[in-house]
Parts: C-alpha cells; structure tokens; sequence
C-alpha cells in the first residue's frame, strides 16, 4: 500500500549508541502506517489506540519480522507539534535499527510511501499550520543549541511566546488606531466615535516604548546566541594555547616550547564566568622565521579586528620586549581588551601594574597553575554582564532586532509627524509600516527566502 508522499519520517534523536531512540512521523498517512509498522502487544490495532497513549508493542520491518520491541504513540490533528497526523516510536537506540541499511525502522516506513523529513520539516510544518509562529520556531533551535541556562532559559520563555506576545500588543494596539480611523472615514453616516489622532498619543508613546525596552536587551542578549568574539593574543611562548585549554577545560591547542608552535587561529567555544565566548587563539606576535608563519601573524592581527575583547597574555617572568609593545597597541583596536599577566609562579621581570591605563582589567595568572583564573572570569562578567529580563524578554535573534528596530523607526517617524501636525492619514501610514515590520518579525506576513533561512538552521528530525 502507499500512502501520501506528504507524509515523513526522520530519526529525531543522534546518530549514536544511545538508551532511546526516537522514530518521528507527521503527515497524513501517520497513524495508518502505524498500523502496518507496529503490531501492539495487547492485539488491537494502533489507529484504535487514543492519543498520547504509550503503547508498548513490536517493531515490524518491511517482510513483517520484528526489528525491535518498542513503544508507539500518536497524536492528531490538529493537537500535536505540527498540527498534523503523528506518530512516535521510541526504541532502543540502535542505529542499526533506526537507521542502518537495508532492514531498518526507517526503511520500514520508507517502505510505505513515508518519504525522508527535510532538516527543520517538522518545526517547518508547525509553523505553516498555525502552531509556532516564526519566533518560536526560531526559539526551537536556539534551545537546542543554547550553551548557559541562562541561554536555555530565555529560549524557553521564547518559544513560550513571549517575543510574539510583545509584539502583537503593539500590532494589536496599531491595528485598533487604523481600524478606528478607517472606519469613521469609510462609514460617514454611521454612529462611530470621532476619531481624533490626539487621543493615541499615549498609545503610540506606549508603543514605541515597549518595542525599544525590546530593543536595547539585543546588545547584551545577541551574545547568548553566538558568543562573544575573543582573541587571544601575545608574543610566542607566553602561555596563550595555555589559556585556550585551561578556559576551554580541556586540551584543545598544542603547547610546546617551541616558538611560532601555533601558526594558524584555533577557535572553540566555552562559557567563562556566567558569559558565553568564542574564543581564537592566535599565532604569536613577533617577526616571522618562514612564510607560514607570517601568514599566521597576519591572520592573527585580522582577527583582532573583529574581536569584541582581546586577551594580550603577557610573560611575568621573561623582559619586556618590542613584541610586547606591539601586543599593547592592539588594546586600543578592540573595544575592550583584559591584560593576562601569566607566569605569576615564576620571579617578575616587570610591574604588571604598568598595564594599568592600557586595559579594562589586568589579571595576574599563572596558567600551570591554575592560579587568577578566577579574578580573569569575574573581570569578564565585568565587562559583559548578561541582561536579567524575565524568561524569554531577551533579544537574541538578528533578524528579530532587525524587524522591531524597523517597527520602531517608523513609530519614532509617527511621532514626530503628529508632534509637526501633520494630518492622520499621514500618520497613520508610518503606523502601517511599523505593523508590516512586526507581521514579518512573527511570520504574519510570510516570506520564503526568511523562512528558508530560518529553517537551514534545523537539523533533521526536529
């Protein structure tokens, strides 16, 4: 038998080893492929189950043989995730049974006329029907992929709806001015309240305040998303792979006595007090022996200009040198920069303290031995201190800040407008335009290259 090719499958759970297993399926032909796929074990058929039932039973492959004993559930329309038919199979976590060639559950399905989800289908599908608008779907991968539970907090409260909820009380609040204004123009001779523009005012302050409190958690909350850019810099043999792994907790970079060890920038995530960097470690700043590591120094210095913080490592206990003086001139490149004085365990050459007009912070360290480290992650916090809206109240997305900031300008541009005298219909076309910017922001109004960009971020099965 087959069945709509509009109806998919994916393993919504990693390709490994693992305890579970999840086979996910939405579509049309959903539960009745269930019928065919899972043979239940109290003998009635599974379409007859209720939803949301955990119904415990047997796998079958394509010939009817039993790939694995499992649970089933489904769930539908329109009260599932994406508003379609769906199913579940939670079974062992195999990927020879999921996934593996020839006799598998997915093939199993395959072999049913359930095609392969696309990355991001099913949220993709949640969307179109109504169920997520575009920034919950966004707020889907965002707590996938979020690196602090402050991050996985605020896409929570995301995906909660708490930015659409913001937004369509300024949409709201718009559409009921428009609709009132057009309403008396339209019906002259009926019994509608004179509109007068001046009555809005307050409406329209209100409006422009909300979206900029919006705003202004972008400056900060972007960095949960993606981290902030660091560049680790200094002269060779100062501690700077050193501190890569110590920050990271893990060997990640090369250490060696050797200069020039390093000849190329090394980037990796991690989270340093409270605060979510990404972190480049980088060739070491002096005058290069070959070709090779010329070309690192050079990468090294581009770097620097794309970093929001610079961390110039410094050797306590070697001479000051021309080096040095050029790691010290990137300070003023960056918009903040943190001397890392390393090698604290060994006799000074120097006075950090000399550091002290050129950087936010210095922190004396010593990387072999796991000394300052803190005061270096409390002087981070420092300098990024992370938003402390409410769940969800934290602006993250480019795309997002993009669109209210446009809402913003034109309500800024409504204004200024009724401030001058100018007439309502003039005003109330920059209200209109703020009302586009939002509907675009939630997916009212529908774009396909948006959409397409929002969903390449997905991975398969989710």
């Amino acid at each position: 038998m087959t069945y709509s090719p509009d109806t998919i499958a994916a393993i919504a759970t990693g390709g490994v080893i693992s305890a579970i297993g999840i086979l996910r399926v939405s579509g049309p032909a959903s539960v009745d492929v269930m019928d065919l796929v899972f043979r239940p074990a109290d003998g009635a058929k599974m379409s007859s189950h209720p939803d949301r039932e955990l119904v415990y039973g047997a796998l079958l492959d394509e010939k009817g043989e039993v790939l694995d004993l499992c649970l089933c559930t489904v769930s539908r329309a329109p009260h599932s995730y994406t508003g379609e038919d769906t199913a579940e199979l939670q079974c062992h976590g195999s990927p020879v049974v999921l996934t593996g060639e020839d006799t598998t559950g997915l093939e199993s399905l395959f072999a049913r006329g359930v095609r392969q989800a696309l990355a991001g289908e099913f949220t993709r599908r949640a969307f179109l029907n109504g169920r997520l608008d575009l920034t919950r779907a966004e707020a889907v991968i965002d707590i996938i992929e979020a690196r602090t539970p402050l991050a996985a907090k605020n896409a929570a409260g995301q995906l909660s709806g708490a930015v659409q909820r913001s937004a369509d009380r300024v949409y709201d609040s718009l559409r009921d001015i428009c609709s009132h204004y057009h309403a008396v123009l339209d019906y002259p001779d009926e019994d509608i309240e004179p509109f007068e523009l001046a009555d809005y005012t307050r409406t329209l302050a209100e409006a422009e305040q909300s979206l900029g409190a919006l705003l202004a958690t972008y400056g900060r909350g972007r960095y949960l998303d993606k981290g902030v850019p660091v560049v680790i810099a200094g002269k060779p043999n100062v501690g700077k792979s050193s501190l890569l792994n110590a920050l990271l907790g893990y060997d990640r970079a090369i250490v060696t006595d050797i200069p020039g060890t390093t000849r190329d920038t090394l980037s990796e995530g991690c989270v340093v007090g409270g605060v979510p960097l990404r972190l480049t470690d980088t060739a070491g700043m002096r005058t290069a022996a070959d070709t090779v590591e010329a070309m690192g120094v050079e990468r090294a210095r581009s770097a620097v200009e794309g970093a929001e913080l610079l961390l110039a490592v410094f050797d306590l206990s070697r001479p000051w040198e021309a080096e040095d003086d050029d790691v010290l001139a990137l300070a003023g490149r960056v918009p903040n920069a943190l001397a890392v004085v390393n090698k604290c365990d060994l006799p000074s050459a120097w006075d950090p303290d000399s550091l002290t007009d050129a950087f936010a912070g210095v922190c004396v360290v010593s990387v072999r031995e796991r000394t300052g480290l803190g005061e270096l992650e409390k002087a981070v916090a420092a300098l990024f201190p992370m938003p402390s809206a409410g769940a969800g109240e934290i602006l993250t997305n480019a795309r997002q800040a993009e669109a209210i900031g446009r809402a913003a300008e034109f309500l800024r541009s409504a204004s200024s407008a009724m401030a001058e005298g100018w007439p309502p219909d003039a005003v109330l076309t920059e209200c209109e335009g703020a009302m586009d910017a939002l509907a675009e922001l939630t997916g009212r109004v529908v774009r396909r290259d948006v959409t397409d960009a929002i969903f390449s971020r997905f991975c398969v099965g989710k």
